[in-house]
């Protein structure tokens, strides 16, 4: 049998809001078991880009890491928000290590390709994730703390979307643990009218996400977190779940696959 394995995927939006941070990272520390942290800060950034006089563009929602962003994402990523949390959990109790893809070449991806004509800038897209580099830490009773930070095995840095970390990092440790992948927001799960916390879809599987796709009911950055899910799923992650940041112990939120 399986030793379980919680990856926990938390978002910017909660990483900003104090009370939000500290009762999903009291909670985190009460999870049973291995357990990895895997975090984003986008808006963090973004706040620190303004303090520094550079320009955030955007396209669909995502980020333009030009070579004054990356900078900017790699301090606040790799070392603000990466030690903070870190720090936070060593006084849970939780021997916790950060870590960014390049560490111990955890995370390798690749620069993303020009896509419908737009140039993305030093974003990664993920080749490989050692899942025995992780499994080593993990077993010697340390927990991972992954900022959204990739290398390409070249000597570069990219920017690398947090959904899609956790996503891989499941898929590398699934075939040595029992792996529950969580993804916290700030909503209570994927929700059937976005205005309505409570009318939370209970699960989602492939299928019903086509559906879902086509007539509108999702839409936005919830696509590509919902194929992450389902990415992770169909690679043999044992379950995964999109929740509310303040409810990681799994029993609420939408169940994916």
């Amino acid at each position: 049998m399986k030793e379980r394995l919680t990856i926990v995927k938390v978002g910017g939006a909660i990483v900003e809001d104090e009370a939000q941070l500290a009762q999903l990272l009291s909670d985190f520390t009460a999870i049973e078991g291995l357990k990895v942290l895997v975090h984003g800060g986008g808006r963090r950034a973004t706040k620190m880009a303004q303090l520094l006089g550079i320009e955030t563009k955007m396209v669909d929602g995502r980020r333009i890491t030009d070579a004054p962003m990356l900078e900017v994402v790699t301090m606040v990523y790799g070392g603000l928000i990466n030690k903070q949390v870190v720090a936070r959990l060593q006084a849970l109790g939780v021997d916790a290590i950060g870590l960014c893809g390049a560490d111990a070449n955890i995370i390798r991806s690749h620069k993303r390709p020009l896509k419908n004509g737009v140039d993305f800038g030093f974003v990664g897209d993920v080749d490989e994730v050692s899942g025995q580099k992780l499994c080593t830490l993990l077993k010697a009773g340390l927990t991972p703390v992954i900022a959204p930070l990739t290398h390409d095995g070249e000597g570069h840095i990219l920017n690398t979307n947090a959904d899609t970390m956790a996503s891989e990092t499941a898929r590398a440790l699934a075939a040595d643990f029992d792996v529950t992948l969580i993804y916290s927001f700030e909503k209570p799960g994927v929700l059937a009218r976005p205005d309505d916390d409570s009318s939370v879809i209970a699960r989602i599987t492939r299928q019903d996400f086509e559906r879902y796709k086509a007539d509108g009911t999702i839409s936005g950055g919830m696509l590509p977190k919902i194929e992450n899910a389902l990415g992770a799923v169909e690679a043999g992650v044992g379950r995964v779940i999109i929740t509310l940041a303040t409810a990681i112990d799994g029993r609420h939120g939408t169940v994916i696959g």
